[in-house]
């Protein structure tokens, strides 16, 4: 069920709003505090309890303000713009606007966002978004055009996902719709073209939206009244091209199509949605709250004096202007249920009327003529209800448990979430595995039932661990699941070396176009086009490669062709890299791993030893002989994955004419450090160093010549 409350007025002032009305309502920093931006020149900030302004400030004459003031979480200060490109920054104590920071900006502003969790954000008019620090580091710096030409933005909204802003924006063309979405974590700018669906005839006049983790939901209200919905990923199929999407009808006339004022949709929660025109069977303007989920009119109220068709929410409370004056409406959702969509949630009954109960309590039935029952019999019942008492109540996670094996994926997302927000018990690691044990058991049975969401949250807990779910491996091997399985891969720390090989194939086999569409975290992997060398240092590589001079070798006197690229360049994408950095980093015992890595086709050895000798490479261009990046792979990793793969596959790898290039190289590097081993070792004997540098003099190499070119590899460090 919902409610609307008693409304009442911020100010009994009439508020300059033009013939648009007011240009916006936003939050202040603190609670029950609003800035009320006037189609004019005035800024009005206003405490919703008191109903009354703490402040106001105005621009000069002949000034405009082009877009809402909103509050910059982060400092404290307000931020407003004024003739497109005049941004000003003020606090609390400051009074005249004209005195306070001014920036003039190179292009003009379409609007400023700013939420809790991350800086302002600032959507010019052609389509480009800038931070405000970055803006005011550089003002008049160039900023670039992303819409078309007569395209016109109409809408704009910012959403939180998983800590990173996502900023939505729609445009307008000659009756067409575009959809902007701009993600801040990966940078990336999709555009969709917003088809009308065939049951819609109209042209639309306000928008909404909500988002989640996987899509953002876009709702329309259009001129016949009716509400469409659109789904759009929050992360794309293909980036790069423009995307089709088509809206569906969701709810049907909810207002007429007759407008004077415009209409207005909000939506509240997952479930609710306030929607500001005038219904189909009245001739004033009213305010109304629908059910979505079971299409119910769950609350309205008229509004004699008319509006803007404006409408603005926060927290629990609707802000509009009704006639002249600024007006709040509190606002009450509950939980949507079937029974209260249908307004059945309680049972009146008549005044001194009596109602037989559901269930019959027999100590009192004589009241309602059921018979009596004797004492002994009334004494058995009540000892019952002592026991069924003492019972100790559902837990949450049985509850979870029973939600998991009836109910949709998206509703057991949200009560496993609501679980995780629970204070943590001693068995906690054991209930997560009972969970994991119910989802992947439904998995089983049901092959569409995949809730990979709820996987991901369970292993992100940091308590999981092979042993305790085997079966979630299998599944995301099943379901070529790279992301879950790169997680299981960084946490598990008691991975069979089976699995972990059967991962390593499903790394280096996957196309990069799956990969592309996949959200992997590559905080491992460091930036490639950073580690270019200069010229001087490329002409001394062709002369000597960590201490081996190529004359020494009269079967290598020239070098070959494409070093230096095969030095600067990764033969594997950053995804593919950070997949691969999972599996150096995993535990495993040689004997064991050492029989399934000969089962890997060859053509992927080549390449899994391509890039391990990529990173050999990165980590000899520093003294620390170390990677950049969070977790890198070390020399050491490196080094034994060299030696596993060549002695699982040497006698195959040397058939093919790609690895000859690469062997040769290895064969290189190896003698390069033998040479270096030795001289440190003499050196270290010398000087009478330490016991504890005397470990290198167990360096131990095994040297095995091929007929196919006299190849060394094998090198260990025991």
């Amino acid at each position: 069920m919902a409610a609307l409350e008693e409304e009442f007025t911020l100010s009994g002032v009439p508020l300059s709003a033009g013939p648009d009305g007011l240009l916006g309502v936003e939050p202040s920093d603190r609670t029950d505090q609003f800035l009320v931006t006037h189609s004019g020149r005035t800024v009005i900030l206003y405490k919703v309890s008191d109903q009354k302004p703490l402040g106001s400030w105005s621009v000069k004459q002949g000034q405009i303000i082009t877009c809402p003031a909103v509050c910059n979480f982060q400092t404290g200060e307000y931020i407003v713009v004024h003739d497109d490109r005049v941004l000003r920054i003020w606090n609390n104590e400051d009074v005249n606007l004209d005195k306070v920071f001014k920036a003039t900006l190179s292009a003009e502003v379409c609007r400023i966002h700013s939420v809790q969790g991350t800086e302002p954000l600032v959507l010019f008019k052609k389509g480009a978004i800038r931070g405000l620090e970055a803006l005011l580091a550089e003002p008049q710096q160039k900023i670039e055009t992303v819409i078309s030409d007569e395209e016109i933005i109409k809408w704009t909204k910012i959403f939180m996902v998983f800590k990173h802003p996502v900023l939505i924006f729609i445009t307008e063309k000659h009756g067409n719709y575009f959809a902007y979405v701009q993600m801040f974590n990966s940078r990336i700018l999709s555009k969709y073209t917003l088809l009308p669906g065939q049951e819609e005839k109209s042209a639309i006049q306000s928008f909404a939206a909500s988002a989640n983790r996987k899509f953002i939901s876009l709702m329309s209200l259009s001129s016949d009244g009716c509400i469409y919905e659109t789904l759009i990923p929050t992360h794309p199929s293909d980036r790069e091209k423009n995307q089709v999407v088509v809206r569906s009808l969701l709810l049907k006339a909810v207002v007429s199509g007759d407008v004077r004022n415009g209409v207005a949709l909000s939506v509240l929660d997952q479930d609710h949605i306030a929607v500001l025109g005038t219904p189909l069977s009245a001739s004033k303007e009213c305010l109304s709250i629908w059910n979505i989920k079971f299409q119910t009119l769950q609350a309205s109220k008229d509004l004699l004096q008319g509006t803007s068709g404006q409408l603005w929410y926060y927290g629990e409370n609707l802000f509009m202007l009704h006639g002249k004056f600024l007006t709040v409406i509190p606002y009450k959702c509950e939980v949507s249920s079937l029974a209260g969509a249908l307004g059945k949630l309680k049972h009146s009954y008549e005044p001194g009327s009596h109602a037989v109960p559901h269930f019959v309590n027999w100590e009192t039935s004589q009241e309602y003529g059921l018979g009596s029952q004797n004492s002994e019999q009334s004494r058995i019942l009540r000892t019952r209800k002592v026991e069924v008492s003492l019972q100790p109540a559902v837990s949450a996670s049985a509850q979870l448990l029973l939600t998991i094996k009836n109910d949709t994926e998206k509703h057991i997302e949200v009560e496993l979430r609501k679980f995780l927000a629970i204070k943590q018990t001693p068995e906690f690691h054991t209930t997560i595995g009972d969970i994991v044990t119910g989802l992947l058991g439904r998995c089983k049975a049901e092959p569409s039932f995949y809730p990979r969401n709820c996987l991901m949250q369970l292993i992100q807990t940091h308590v999981l661990s092979y042993s305790l779910c085997p079966g979630l491996m299998e599944v995301a091997l099943e379901k070529t699941d790279v992301q879950i399985l790169q997680l299981c891969l960084q946490q598990f720390p008691d991975i069979p070396e089976s699995v972990t090989c059967a991962c390593l194939k499903i790394f280096l086999s996957i196309d990069d176009d799956s990969l592309q569409e996949t959200d992997i975290s590559t905080e491992s992997v460091f930036d490639y086009s950073d580690t270019v060398r200069d010229e001087k240092m490329e002409e001394q590589t062709e002369i000597m490669e960590n201490g081996f001079n190529p004359e020494e070798d009269n079967s290598n006197k020239e070098k070959p062709q494409g070093t230096t690229e095969e030095t600067t360049l990764s033969p594997v994408t950053p995804k593919r890299a950070a997949l691969l950095n999972a599996v150096l980093h995993s535990a495993y015992s040689e004997a064991f791993l050492l029989p399934h890595l000969k089962n890997i086709p060859a053509q992927h050895v080549t390449l899994f030893l391509q890039y391990l000798y990529f990173l050999y490479l990165k980590c000899s261009e520093n003294a620390t002989m170390t990677l950049p990046g969070i977790q890198p792979p070390t020399l050491n990793q490196i080094m034994d994955w060299i030696c596993l793969l060549l002695d699982a596959n040497f006698t195959v790898v040397v058939m093919i004419p790609e690895a000859k290039r690469l062997l040769i190289n290895l064969y290189k590097f190896v003698k390069a450090q033998v040479c270096d081993c030795w001289i440190y070792t003499e050196f270290c004997l010398y000087s009478q160093a330490p016991p504890n540098y005397h470990l290198f003099l167990n360096f131990v190499l095994e040297i095995v010549i091929s007929n196919h070119g006299g190849f060394v590899y094998r090198s260990k460090l025991w």
